[in-house]
């Protein structure tokens, strides 16, 4: 059967699976180790999908499970995640019941990354049924804690060892041959005036609401309201013993915060221009602003040709005396922790960043034979042989296991909404995975090393 008829054919069944995924509110909780019952619960309910598809199934203490088919030493790992991002406010439908329109789905994880872990089941079911003859075994590891740092994968490493080939179907089509290093932590702010603050979902995401209590009398109300309105920034002010302000920004990934707006930047930023005159303010004005390559601490010292650095503030909080924010940073490729650390000395007797995170960046040159596999796949498919791998500032499993790089979902010039509210999948384009993947599969087999 060709592809294309199998695909059709089982095309009501690749949604139904998906939409049976997406009901699970799979973000991180410590209500059940290791990464809440959410997890649990998709994780088995996927490693069903994948024993009925007739792939070997194997749960790794619910960090993450597998599905294996074929024989021989050597390994292809296509690895995708099934926990997701917050929803967040703002959809206009349920996040977690899948519904179709025009064409799309709609839900959280639909793109990121559910859709391509169903995509790659039902690439790897069509070689089953076909008879495919697999030269190496293929397993379809599925994580739980990829948005929140990879432990999964860890994991997986740990009791199983790396793969020799493979993709994570995490990222944009013709495929991902560079990921930039990342570098977070926590900002901390010991003496700031702001009597209470809140905003934010989660870390890799741009703040799309942030809620601050001030002083009375504290700062030129007028210049605040004038600072955002000039930015096009829609807010919300109530007085009465204190003054209540809600800043509204809109989301987008960590690693492409210049197509968001953070509500976080823009509060902090419009206090400063009302003469707040408080250290913390001052102190993220002189380091931050609204940039969002750090161009005020010196980045554009470490650009390179292939990327630049993108630095993302997603939560804050107040926490006893003390405002601690969260910073997420994407650095170039051809940089390192060591030069970023250079950069970051910015702490003061009032405000401190403390690095929790620090991960190098990945590079493959592009005339690797796997790299080749994967491209030409991609080619064969669509027909495109004009558009380049990308390096990008996304952070996937590629980091966290050997031979591997983002390969797919997402398609040039689409945008599925990726961590922002009515994330979306283009069901056309959901079909071409699956036979993206089932050639990319074939072409990695095929290596002779």
């Amino acid at each position: 059967m060709e592809v294309k008829q199998f695909i059709e054919e089982n095309f009501e069944a690749m949604k139904a699976d998906l939409k049976k995924l997406v009901s699970y509110n799979s973000v991180l909780s410590d209500d059940e180790k290791p990464f809440g019952s959410q997890n649990r619960k998709v994780l088995d309910i996927a490693l069903k999908m994948m024993e009925e598809k007739g792939l070997r199934p194997s749960n790794l203490d619910y960090y993450c499970g597998f599905g294996e088919t074929g024989e021989g030493e050597k390994l292809i790992g296509i690895l995708a995640h099934l926990d997701i991002v917050p929803a967040g406010e703002g959809w206009t439908s349920d996040p977690f019941t899948m519904v179709e329109k025009d064409g799309f789905v709609f839900g959280r994880g639909v793109s990121d990354d559910k859709g391509g872990a169903v995509a790659s089941m039902y690439a790897l079911k069509y070689l089953i049924d076909e008879g495919y003859p697999f030269k190496k075994r293929v397993r379809l590891i599925l994580g739980c804690n990829e948005e929140t740092g990879s432990r999964c994968i860890e994991h997986y490493v740990e009791k199983q060892g790396h793969i020799d080939y493979g993709f994570t179907p995490d990222g944009n089509f013709p495929g991902i041959y560079a990921e930039k290093g990342m570098y977070g932590g926590s900002i901390v702010a010991h003496d700031s005036k702001i009597i209470d603050i809140k905003g934010g979902e989660a870390s890799n995401v741009v703040c799309k609401k942030v809620e601050a209590v001030l002083p009375l009398n504290s700062f030129d109300e007028d210049a605040f309201k004038k600072y955002l309105d000039k930015h096009d920034v829609k807010f919300e002010m109530a007085k009465d013993e204190t003054i209540k302000v809600t800043v509204y920004g809109v989301a987008a990934h960590a690693s492409m915060p210049d197509l968001g707006v953070n509500a976080i930047s823009h509060l902090l930023e419009a206090l400063y221009a009302s003469d707040f005159n408080d250290s913390f303010t001052n102190w993220f004005h002189k380091n931050f602003a609204l940039s969002v390559h750090g161009e005020l601490l010196g980045f554009e010292s470490i650009e390179d040709e292939v990327s630049n650095t993108s630095i993302n503030f997603g939560v804050i909080r107040k926490d006893g005396n003390d405002i601690k924010m969260s910073l997420d940073m994407r650095f170039p490729v051809m940089a390192n922790t060591k030069k970023v650390a250079a950069l970051m000395n910015i702490n003061d007797e009032h405000n401190e960043f403390i690095v929790r995170s620090e991960v190098e960046p990945l590079y493959f040159d592009i005339n690797t034979p796997m790299i080749k596999a994967l491209k030409k796949a991609y080619e064969d498919v669509t027909g495109d042989k004009e558009t380049p791998m990308e390096a990008i500032g996304g952070g996937t499993y590629a980091k966290a296991i050997h031979n591997c790089i983002a390969f797919g979902c997402e398609f040039i010039g689409e945008d599925n909404h990726i961590h922002d509210v009515n994330e979306r999948l283009d069901l056309n384009n959901f079909k071409k995975q699956v036979e993206i993947y089932v050639e990319a599969i074939r072409n990695l087999n095929e290596i002779e090393d």
